[in-house]
Order: structure tokens, then sequence, then C-alpha cells
């Protein structure tokens, strides 16, 4: 038997190391404090009274059998809890692990009560005061791989997130941190990583929080001075996912407590997945050394989708619900809203709804009065792309014909007619015009429009022709 009592805990943890995971090990052993031995008496210090729980809760029986074997029958275990408190009286104190007679030894772990004034919160998930440590992973199954859209403007993101959802801490993507605009699919693609995680490893516990929720549960904490909970908490899950960690901008304290938490995480070798508007190096108001630490794995930008990629994401939907729409309305809901996915969903959703509400049948007119009501500030104008694209199916070209370099007098007169009514229909600049029409300059772009004005003046069927787009293109 040891005699003291650092010898005699690290006897114990020689035995508990082959009984349970090297992660568990390192997680809720390696951090407990050998403290005194007496009479039989081993007395460890634990970093908090959820720690303590925990062990409890899943450890015990395992304790009490190493205690016996080290200290003999009359052994007992007693908990020095370090107090959340900051004033004269934050001493540790002690919760007694009775010793156990030989039957006892085979029965299932005796909870021990206690007799505590502090408030116990264990897990900011639920509530306070609940024994049942259950950490629900607040992911949404609807976002999922399989309902994410690949694109150009995604496909780094995709393969990354892809990655990491396969082997979760054991990629150089960590952390991995998603960056893009509104509405471009962040918040899916960390929720699919979670989920598929989930699925192919049920044993890891997966938690996404929006930094928001994050930051209010600490403040919770300070309050309720369970800060140590709070971190403890945190630090036991396996793969973490904050939405929109720009949001910690400016708060001192909560950037302080996560800078704690991350590290603990990463070198334990768990999963950190981050998601923000902006790239590390854009961030105001956040510690440099948080910055670092998220430039240690991987940024993946997610940029708005391109045309190609928009339809399939409203294709995908309308699979997915079980729904038909025209070809037409379809492409003008893509052309017409092309910088945030979420919106364009939503656009879709609104065209179904009116159209069941009002008894209509889903037109093309119908979208475009939809479109205007819906997005007013970013969709009240056609894009270009919809100009060149209503104007090709008009004169039955294809838009790869309108893009090239070809003098064809009537691919010609239909580019020209496609800048006339950008230039009418749009807020663009010339030189942007001229970008989509195949590389054309400004001047090219205003040759055209003279052009075509000077042609509806003197050619009949060139003006029915521009009535006619006109009245394609216009918004009702």
């Amino acid at each position: 038997m040891s005699n003291t009592h650092e010898s005699a805990w690290n006897a114990c943890l020689k035995v508990i190391k082959d009984n349970i995971s090297l992660q568990a090990f390192k997680t809720w052993f390696e951090p407990i404090i050998p403290v005194k031995l007496e009479d039989n008496i081993l007395t460890i210090q634990v970093p908090s009274h959820f720690f303590y729980e925990w062990l409890e809760e899943n450890y015990i029986t395992l304790l009490k059998k190493v205690i016996q074997k080290e200290l003999g029958p009359e052994g007992r275990l007693e908990y020095s809890i370090v107090m959340e408190n900051n004033s004269t009286n934050s001493t540790p104190y002690t919760v007694k692990l009775p010793a156990l007679n030989k039957k006892e030894l085979k029965n299932a772990p005796v909870s021990m009560p206690l007799n505590l004034n502090e408030n116990q919160i264990r897990n900011p998930f639920i509530i306070p005061g609940l024994k049942k440590v259950n950490v629900e992973s607040n992911l949404n199954p609807s976002y999922s791989f399989d309902n994410f859209v690949e694109g150009d403007c995604n496909r780094l993101a995709r393969a990354s997130g892809f990655a990491v959802a396969n082997k979760p801490g054991g990629t150089a993507f960590n952390p991995l941190l998603i960056y893009g605009g509104v509405g471009l699919g962040k918040t899916h693609l960390a929720h699919a990583i979670g989920i598929s995680i989930k699925n192919q490893f049920p044993n890891k516990t997966v938690l996404y929080v929006g930094s928001e929720k994050f930051a209010h549960q600490f403040i919770d904490a300070i309050k309720n001075q369970s800060t140590n909970d709070f971190i403890h908490f945190y630090q036991m899950i396996d793969v973490l996912i904050i939405d929109d960690v720009q949001f910690f901008a400016g708060k001192e304290k909560t950037q302080d407590v996560f800078f704690h938490i991350f590290n603990h995480l990463h070198q334990n070798g768990k999963q950190i997945i981050l998601t923000s508007d902006k790239p590390p190096v854009e961030m105001q108001g956040m510690e440099q050394r948080l910055l670092s630490r998220f430039k240690w794995g991987l940024s993946a930008d997610l940029g708005a989708p391109e045309l190609e990629t928009r339809i399939a994401i409203l294709e995908k939907k309308m699979y997915g619900n079980g729904i038909e729409l025209p070809k037409d309305v379809v492409e003008y809901l893509a052309y017409s809203i092309n910088t945030n996915v979420r919106e364009m969903e939503g656009a879709l959703n609104t065209l179904l709804a009116q159209a069941s509400l009002n008894k209509k049948a889903i037109t093309i007119d119908l979208a475009k009065q939809m479109v205007d009501k819906f997005v007013k500030n970013t969709a009240r104008e056609v894009s270009i792309e919809y100009i060149q694209k209503v104007v090709c199916d008009y004169f039955d070209l294809p838009i790869e014909m309108l893009k090239s370099k070809t003098r064809k007098r009537e691919v010609v007169q239909a580019r020209q007619i496609a800048m006339f009514f950008s230039k009418k229909m749009t807020k663009s600049s010339l030189a942007n015009i001229g970008s989509h029409c195949g590389g054309k300059d400004h001047a090219t772009v205003l040759h055209a429009c003279r052009t075509v004005l000077n042609l509806s003046e003197t050619d009949k069927q060139f003006k029915v022709y521009l009535e006619d787009l006109e009245k394609k293109l216009t918004i009702q």
C-alpha cells in the first residue's frame, strides 16, 4: 500500500487509465490534484462541482474499486471542490465517498448526499438543478449534406467540411472557419457537418451554439458564480460549432473565456467549427491571440452562387417538397435574386403560398409581382443575366453566342439590345455591362445604346422587337 497521497493517487491513475479511453482520462482525471492521505482517506481536489458530479455519475464504481485496491477495505475517497467564488470564504469543501464492504463492491454506484446552497448550473442548455447531464446537439436535421447544393462558389468549404465530418479532430482543418455573406449557407454547412459526425460517431458529443447564446450563458455563469462549471461544460464537448463568431468582437471577457475553452479543445484533439461573415484578417475588435488561433486550421470562403448553382438550389428545394414549377419561373427567380440563397428560397416559398391561397396558376407574371414585393431593395431591378437570357430566348440564340466575339449581324443586334436594356433597367456601370457581354469596354456599350435608339426610330420591325422585349422584362 502507498504511504503518500501522491503515490496513492498515481497508483490509482495507472489502473484507471487501463479501464477508460485516453480522451476521457485526459479530460476527467489529469486535472485532479491529490491533496492529502490520512487514516486511509485520500482527498483529491477537483476544479468544480460540475466536475465532481460528472465523476460521480460516470466513474464512481471504478473509483471505489481502485481506492479499495490501493488503500485496503477501509479506504475512502473525499473530494475537495473549489468553490466558484472570489470572496474570502472561497475555500474548498469536501464530499465524502463512504467505505464499501465486499458486498457493496459488486453493487451499482451509490449516490452521495449533498447539502449545498450554491447555484448548480451544470449544463447551460438545461434547467439549473437537473441531476442528469444531457447535452442536446441543437442541430437542425433539415440542414444536411444531402440538400446542400455544391457549386464553384462553395466547393472548398463543402469538401473541407466533409473531410472534418469523416475525421473530426483528425484533420489539419482544426479549427474550420467558414465565412461568407448573409444567406449563403454558412449555418447550413455547419449543421451538415455536425449531423454527419453524429451519424458516424454516435458516442461523440456535438454541440451547435450561436455566439450570442454563448455570451449570454457566460454572463449568467458570472452572475451565478459558476464560471468553472460553464468552462468545464464546454471543455467536455467533442465537436463544438460556434455560429457567427464575429459577434464576440468587443466582448473582452467572453473572448477570454472562449480562448481558454478553444485551447483546451484544440490541445485534446477535439474539433472546432466556426462561422463568420468575414475572414479572420478582416475581423475588428477581436484579440490577436484569438485571431491567430482562428488561422491555425482552414478558412473556407462561401461565395455568392453562380446562376447554375442558384437554379440547382431551387430545383432541389422543389424536388424535396414534391412540387413542380414552369422552367421560365424558376429561371426568373434564379436570375432576379443573385446574392442571397435564403432570400431566393424565401421568394420561392412566398410564390407557392400566394398561388395556393389565391388559387392562381404559377406564371412568370405572378413571379414578377411577387419578387417586386418580396425583395424590394435587392431585386426590384432585373439583373443583366436575366436580360441576356430573355433576349437570347426571344431571338433563339445560345447565351454563349451573345458573349462571343462573333460579328454575325443577328448576334450583334441581340448583343446591342441586351446592352441597351441593361443600361436602361439596371444600375450597373457601362464597364460592368460590357464585362457581362464578352468583355466589351464602356465605349462599345455606349455605341450599342445609341445604335438601338436610332434603329427604333427608323426600323418598324426593330421597334416591335424592343416593345415585345420590354413587356417581357418589365416587372409589373
